[in-house]
């Protein structure tokens, strides 16, 4: 099935003129639970990887944990519509620290199925988005390894890996990603409006304009930066939403050229202040606003893939357009 965007709650571009030559494209990817294979599109399905080649692994020291969750209980759990039980790690109470881990993989992304996905290093038309399961120093830091690869060759692989090393446990319900295929849509985008991402006497206006909403038409007015300017969820391309950290530059490593968005990973494909977003497809028809999100459905709209990238934040992954090979950068916002 396809997912359709419903048409904005009022047109930007007559609102803001200015705002016509800063308009750009994003792919939402609107994952929902199914069973893809390696060879599809996907989050949190089984990675196109040849058999032989090593798995990628965090090589820092880790912290040992206390308890943990099975990855079948958690996923019978979900089923269920109940909540995994935690278990003992093993080697729990040993001092000391643990030796490299596996990574998780979350999500793989072919060009021909995503539009406006950039290519890689020498032309790498597929990208693997992976994390360490468990998380680095007071801060609860968390690792991220990117894979790119040229499908084609790829795909000669005599036999494919279908059993990845894994932990044991995982620390957190929310680490395993539930598999989701895809139904990529292309819709208009905008910049985030704070700081230096638009002139400031627009921005002026844009604020000026949701007062005004507000005054009038209370806590369900449309706002900008929830209803008009970026899509919530997975995505790939256009602007990256700056809510817990406010805009910032994301310049290259190793030769400082300004990098572009990539993909960002979202928590929540709909929260209180972006339901608008909800796809037509989701929707009872014979509702309107928030009230036309059945319950029933409502986890598998909100939440489909299950995974968290800190609190009420997304992860944007961002590339150099200058040498795809550059190590990318991990932003969390």
């Amino acid at each position: 099935m396809t997912r359709t965007t419903p048409d904005r709650p009022v047109p930007v571009e007559a609102l803001f003129p200015e705002l016509a030559p800063c308009r750009g494209r994003t792919t939402r990817l609107h994952p929902r639970p199914g069973r893809p294979g390696m060879r599809d599109s996907h989050v949190g399905g089984p990675m196109l990887w040849p058999d032989g080649e090593p798995w990628p692994v965090c090589p820092e020291p880790h912290q040992r944990e206390t308890e943990g969750y099975a990855r079948d209980e958690i996923l019978s759990a979900r089923a269920a519509g109940t909540w995994p039980q935690s278990r003992p790690w093993p080697g729990a109470g040993a001092p000391g620290e643990d030796g490299p881990v596996p990574f998780v993989g979350l999500a793989q992304f072919f060009r021909r199925d995503v539009p406006g996905l950039a290519s890689g290093p020498e032309g790498a038309d597929l990208v693997q988005l992976f994390r360490c399961p468990l998380t680095h120093g007071r801060y609860l830091e968390r690792r991220y390894h990117l894979r790119w690869r040229r499908t084609r060759e790829t795909e000669r692989a005599e036999r494919f890996l279908t059993t990845p090393p894994e932990v044991p446990l995982l620390r957190w319900e929310h680490e395993l990603p539930e598999p989701c295929v895809l139904h990529p849509e292309e819709v208009d985008t905008y910049p985030w409006a704070e700081g230096d991402t638009l002139p400031a006497a627009l921005i002026a206006r844009i604020d000026a304009w949701e007062d005004a909403q507000a005054s009038e038409q209370g806590p369900g007015a449309a706002n900008y930066q929830s209803d008009l300017s970026i899509p919530p969820g997975w995505r790939v391309g256009g602007f990256p939403s700056w809510a817990s950290t406010g805009p910032m530059a994301v310049d290259c490593a190793s030769c400082a050229t300004p990098m572009r968005l990539l993909l960002t990973a979202g928590g929540d494909e709909m929260d209180a202040d972006s339901h608008s977003w909800v796809p037509l497809e989701d929707r009872e028809p014979s509702l309107r606003g928030r009230a036309s999100i059945p319950g029933r459905s409502r986890r598998s709209v909100a939440q489909p893939t299950r995974l968290r990238f800190g609190r009420d934040r997304d992860l944007h992954v961002f590339t150099c357009p200058a040498d795809p090979g550059h190590p990318p950068r991990w932003v969390l916002a």
